[in-house]
């Protein structure tokens, strides 16, 4: 038999709604306490990785400079039907842009971006900028191209219309070596000009090379840690994590000492009779390599260690119990459970490796320069961050499609990093 709540008194009901509403108000606390903590990290993470990402991917589809300079140009070429040279109108209103673009100095940045795609458009946009200071009057479009035939190349004025759009797959199909004819279909780009392709391959095959040497020499290193006493670990974990003492630079520098044609590697090799005359170790592929394993091999050893620590001993002694010989027991046991730490720091090494601008800058040669070189070189010296950002979004593609690959062979929550 219910009882009933005494005059004055709050009933059952009323009791729990009460005590459900003060849980729900000290979550909503909670909750907040917890943002509040984590929003500083959140916002230095938005603010320093992810924005300039998203401001690169921009910037590699990006195409303002004709649309903002030109606009008249850009508005007549609109009804141009790009199958002969364009009317009197479109040269008019060409005119007009230039004599803005003359006043404010910009007529070089225009043919700057319109050199991308036609060889020697800048020069030509100077003289025209010139011809239309001399005045004179039209019809303009019989004196532009009395001055410079070109200037009547249906080609031309199609380049011309197509870098009048926002956006532009301009700088993502040249670092494909790609480009687009007249008609805007896509080809293969002209043979002196398809360098990208090339440099893409060369950047993961050293990538490549460095990732099988640190696993090679790393490897060992690792098990070495796993086995060994805490005395004598903690002493060769000190001489793993040595070079993060020193920064890349010094090490760089530390390897062109050494692999100099007057360095103490040939100086041993000389001593040692192991050849007649000084070799060739640096800036090569063999002095890129072996700087950049000299590097990279923390980053491939310590996943490799975190794995194998977490293997119970128990397993090889299993295994021996039941039969099996040493290398037997180790191949078939332990070696499968150490894959995870193996892809973590292979994976991990080839990432930071496709990125690797300053090694092979100094000890590599022509030949050994990766993609990283080329997003400096477009972005300090030729001032064409469209390119620069093109080839620096299609490197985060490749890495984040060795991620998934990753992700789906080994699996990211197999990975135990402590």
């Amino acid at each position: 038999m219910a009882v009933a709540a005494l005059p004055g008194e709050a009933g059952p009901d009323v009791d729990r709604t009460s005590l459900k509403t003060k849980l729900r108000r000290a979550e909503r606390v909670n909750r907040a306490r917890s943002f509040s903590l984590v929003a500083p990290l959140l916002l230095f993470v938005l603010a320093v990785f992810a924005l300039p990402i998203g401001l690169m991917l921009v910037r590699a589809v990006e195409n303002t400079e004709v649309r903002e300079t030109m606009p008249r140009t850009i508005a007549a070429l609109d009804g141009w039907d790009g199958r002969a040279t364009p009317g009197e109108d479109v040269f008019a209103a060409f005119v007009e842009d230039l004599v803005q673009t003359q006043k404010d100095r910009t007529t070089a940045l225009v043919g700057k971006r319109i050199n991308y795609e036609v060889p020697g458009a800048r020069s030509r946009f100077l003289k025209a900028g010139r011809l239309v200071d001399a005045g004179g009057g039209g019809p303009w479009r019989e004196k532009f191209i009395a001055a410079d035939p070109e200037w009547g190349s249906v080609e031309f004025w199609a380049i011309m219309k197509r870098a009048g759009a926002t956006f532009t797959p301009y700088y993502l199909l040249t670092s494909l070596d790609l480009r687009q004819d007249a008609q805007g279909a896509v080809s293969r780009n002209f043979a002196d000009q398809s360098i990208f392709v090339d440099i893409f391959i060369r950047t993961i095959w050293i990538s490549l090379l460095v990732t099988l040497a640190t696993l090679v020499l790393g490897y060992p290193v690792a098990h070495l840690l796993a086995i060994l006493p805490p005395r004598h670990a903690n002493v060769l974990m000190i001489l793993v994590l040595l070079p993060f003492t020193t920064s890349i630079l010094v090490r760089t520098t530390a390897w062109i000492v050494l692999l100099q044609s007057n360095g103490v590697l040939n100086d041993i090799l000389l001593a040692l009779n192991l050849t007649t005359e000084r070799v060739q170790l640096i800036f090569n592929r063999f002095g890129t390599v072996l700087a950049m394993t000299h590097i990279q091999l923390p980053f491939t050893i310590l996943p490799i260690y975190s794995v194998m620590k977490s293997i119970p001993p128990s397993h090889l002694r299993a295994a021996r119990s039941l039969g099996a010989g040493p290398l037997t027991a180790f191949v078939s046991v332990y070696m499968p459970q150490t894959l995870p730490g193996v892809g973590a720091g292979c994976l991990l090494t080839f990432i930071l490796s496709l990125g690797y601008y300053i090694t092979p800058a100094l000890v590599g040669g022509p030949q050994d320069q990766m993609v990283s070189y080329f997003v400096a070189l477009y972005t300090n010296r030729e001032m064409n961050w469209g390119q620069a950002s093109a080839l620096g979004a299609i490197l985060l593609l490749i890495t984040l499609a060795l991620y998934a690959l990753f992700n789906r062979l080994v699996g990211i929550d197999k990975v135990k990093l402590g």
